[in-house]
């Protein structure tokens, strides 16, 4: 699990406290890192004129990443199709056709970033024929030419539930794939635009199945006014599809126009989140105020050389 490294001692808050929003609490709160690796990773990815979803989707996590010469991809542009409640990508019904030559910029930009362990995400692209599969799997298949011996982690959309898609994808057999849930049942109609909880979960156990990765991993934000209750019931959801890898971390709004917090979850209540995916047997949980899908997704490669799955 992801060392806690946030200036608070969770033994002061009970499993059940539960923070209005307002003013962050002190667990939301840490210095920003110090150094030249940050203007130095940002550097290379404007060379090779590269989107990452740390930039586009307002991640906190940016400079700490970036200070560590790592990014998380994001392919097929950076206009959704999709106008989701809580991410802020731009949306567009019409955004611009992939460009053919992304693939091996990206792969040479996890070259030059010394990268060990890549991670893909990508927008929601409803617009093309094969929803962006076939754009995906010339991503993995270039920086497999290009970076021998770097694992490839794709965090992908439902690919509006076309399997043959999903399929055109997993014949690359990616190292780790990665869809998320994103919240509970409950919640679903109001913070996802397409997808649905089901489709999500039965895209991961098709995934499953096909034995062409490795590892299954999904994640979940909290703090949407979801109950410890219900988290529980989609961590056994996912359980049931064949997650090996859970995350779940604080949703935080991106601008004003986004889904309001209503819950600052405390350090304590994501432990507790993180022993119960473990009693059930999924084989790692990833919970923190900052913890997001690709968050220290590095670690996972000394997992799969380290970890007895």
């Amino acid at each position: 699990m992801i060392k806690n490294k946030l200036p608070i001692n969770p033994e002061s808050y009970s499993s059940s406290q539960i923070l209005r929003p307002g003013r962050f609490p002190s667990w939301l709160h840490r210095k920003l890192p110090r150094g030249t690796n940050l203007s130095h990773t940002q550097q290379i990815l404007t060379k090779h004129r590269l989107n990452t979803v740390c930039e586009e989707a307002k991640c906190p996590n940016r400079f700490e990443c970036y200070s560590k010469h790592t990014a998380t991809f994001l392919a097929l542009g950076k206009q959704c199709t999709r106008n989701c409640g809580f991410c802020d990508i731009d949306f567009s019904k019409t955004p611009k056709p992939p460009e053919t030559d992304e693939p091996s910029r990206i792969a040479l930009c996890t070259q030059e970033l010394g990268l060990k362990h890549v991670v893909i995400t990508m927008v929601a692209r409803d617009d093309l024929i094969d929803k962006g599969a076939s754009h995906m799997a010339a991503i993995i298949r270039q920086i497999r030419i290009e970076c021998k011996g770097v694992t490839v982690e794709v965090l992908t959309s439902d690919f509006s539930e076309d399997y043959a898609a999903i399929d055109l994808l997993l014949k690359e057999q990616p190292d780790i794939f990665n869809h998320n849930l994103e919240t509970v049942e409950e919640l679903t109609s109001r913070v996802r635009h397409k997808a649905t909880y089901l489709s999500s979960l039965n895209i991961l156990s098709y995934v499953k199945q096909s034995h062409k990765t490795q590892f299954i991993k999904s994640g979940l934000m909290v703090g949407l006014g979801e109950t410890p209750e219900q988290v529980k019931k989609a961590i056994n959801d996912l359980k049931t599809a064949g997650c090996d890898i859970i995350t779940i971390g604080q949703y935080l709004q991106a601008n004003r126009k986004k889904l309001l917090v209503k819950e600052f979850i405390t350090p304590e209540q994501f432990q507790e989140y993180a022993v119960y995916g473990r009693e059930i047997g999924i084989k790692q949980m990833f919970c923190g105020p900052f913890v997001r899908s690709s968050y220290h997704a590095h670690e996972v490669k000394n997992l799969m050389t380290e970890a007895s799955f």
